[in-house]
């Protein structure tokens, strides 16, 4: 999408979902250095309140951002930054995810005359409904037209 395309409350459905496998838990978690036994030691995690293996955050954020590029960023070109992230239910193996975004607002960039300044709100949701993590993004997309 390039600036123009955006529209402020309009929201974005991101299909096809995601089923979480133990593989891109694990490989996800030792990749980034997680080695907490919540998300690598079934033994650990089943003694816990959770009684099971919880997906790591990092997973659970990469997977639900990754979603929304094909539908959001594939023109972008650079994202500013995520703000407001926040973990709102555990994420399990075998739990299928899909995301929704809402644009919130646009502008044109002052630095950059062909470019635009987007902020989004995304949230992660489980096979349930579940809200399972949200995040503000902003990214700076080109614009079709630029000022002259």
């Amino acid at each position: 999408m390039v600036y123009e395309d955006f529209v402020p409350g309009e929201v974005v459905e991101h299909r096809p979902g995601r089923t979480i496998t133990m593989t891109d838990n694990v490989w996800s978690s030792l990749l980034c250095l997680n080695q907490h036994p919540l998300h690598i030691d079934a033994v650990h995690a089943e003694q816990s309140r959770f009684g099971r293996i919880v997906v790591s955050s990092l997973v659970t954020f990469g997977i639900v951002n990754g979603m929304t590029v094909a539908t959001i960023s594939s023109k972008c070109v650079a994202n500013l930054g995520w703000d407001k992230v926040r973990l709102t239910a555990p994420v399990f193996v075998g739990d299928t995810l899909h995301a929704r975004t809402h644009v919130l607002a646009k502008r044109k960039s002052g630095k950059r005359p062909g470019e635009g300044i987007v902020t989004v709100r995304t949230h992660g949701l489980n096979q349930d409904g579940t809200t399972v993590i949200e995040f503000e993004r902003t990214i700076l997309v080109p614009r079709q037209e630029a000022d002259g």
